[in-house]
């Protein structure tokens, strides 16, 4: 385990995010124009949605990683391209989705889709998401993406499947809470950097190195996310805070909290899972403080983010490698 005094998110220099984003800028505006083409429809309520979701900010991370991925590997073909784009799809399906089954209203700050047209529709569209990613997939013409997306997708399906049966349990462990962000979070990320190896052709160690460096920052970038729950001012976080334990999800903090805090400190957190107790924020959000929960959280990401880094021993020098490195630390550092 980690020191506190050897935390990335504590010890490193801020890294510019828009730095590593310039890297594969010019390759990743050839897959925004892909992906506002495949979103062209003659159901307007698909291009509407479609749109208004692909447009609505978000960091582009699992594209990105396999854009940085592939030029580390040498270069960028087509294939690459379509990949990303087919990422994109599915990450932007999975959030139409998670929306409509945690009743959100905000997603990145401003109103979610089923805020706007209904859970109907975003449960149609983000089906249509998925239908058209694998659409996609397949003018690769390669079997082995087809079979790696096929398996992503049904992880993520299972994970999905697997934190709605752990929703307003206390007894979740961590290591239950860890297989349900392994398989619903960075399962993509994997995918997203296997698949840059598979279409650069390279060797089976380098491609199980390169999902193995994607598994572990999308862990890291997961229990961020949850530690941002109780440490993030809302503006930054693009959510409503006390999110998280309003849907009654016993993230890592709170799993924490409970072993380590008092008899009445753990009642109150569990009662307030078991509950989707938000007006209990002020009062679980002092317990995760006083118990060190989020610090713990912070060195669990920290140690997933040094497994993904060392994943990267694989590849030659470049500045490439060096943007994976960057976004493995910028995922423990972040703020939103």
């Amino acid at each position: 385990m980690a020191s506190n005094s050897q935390l990335l998110s504590n010890t490193l220099a801020p890294i510019d995010f828009d730095l590593i984003k310039n890297l594969t800028a010019k390759e990743a505006q050839a897959v925004d124009q892909l992906i506002i083409n495949e979103l062209s429809s003659d159901v307007i309520l698909i291009n509407q949605m479609g749109h208004y979701i692909v447009g609505n900010g978000g960091k582009r991370l699992r594209p990105m990683l396999l854009l940085l991925a592939a030029k580390a590997l040498g270069a960028i073909n087509d294939n690459h391209l379509i990949l990303a784009a087919v990422i994109e799809f599915i990450h932007t399906a999975t959030l139409l989705h998670d929306d409509v089954v945690d009743e959100s209203d905000l997603r990145r700050g401003k109103e979610s889709a089923n805020a706007v047209w209904g859970n109907a529709a975003s449960v149609l569209v983000g089906d249509y998401l998925y239908s058209s990613a694998f659409e996609m997939m397949v003018r690769t013409g390669n079997m082995r993406v087809m079979e790696i997306l096929s398996k992503t997708t049904t992880a993520i399906a299972e994970g999905e499947v697997l934190q709605l049966l752990n929703c307003n349990n206390p007894e979740t462990t961590e290591a239950k809470y860890l297989d349900v962000i392994a398989r619903k979070t960075a399962i993509l990320f994997s995918a997203a950097t296997r698949l840059s190896a598979v279409i650069s052709g390279t060797s089976s160690e380098v491609e199980e190195s390169l999902a193995k460096y994607g598994q572990h920052l999308g862990i890291a970038f997961q229990l961020i996310d949850d530690a941002l729950d109780y440490k993030a001012s809302q503006e930054d976080l693009g959510k409503n805070l006390g999110d998280d334990l309003a849907e009654g999800k016993p993230t890592l903090p709170l799993i924490y909290a409970i072993q380590k805090g008092t008899e009445a400190e753990a009642e109150i957190i569990i009662n307030a899972i078991k509950d989707g107790n938000r007006d209990a924020f002020n009062d679980v959000y002092a317990i995760v403080k006083s118990t060190q929960a989020i610090t713990y959280t912070e060195q669990r990401a920290d140690e997933e983010a040094e497994k993904a880094i060392n994943a990267l021993s694989v590849l030659p020098a470049s500045e490439f490698k060096e943007a994976l490195v960057s976004l493995a630390k910028f995922s423990v550092q972040r703020h939103y």
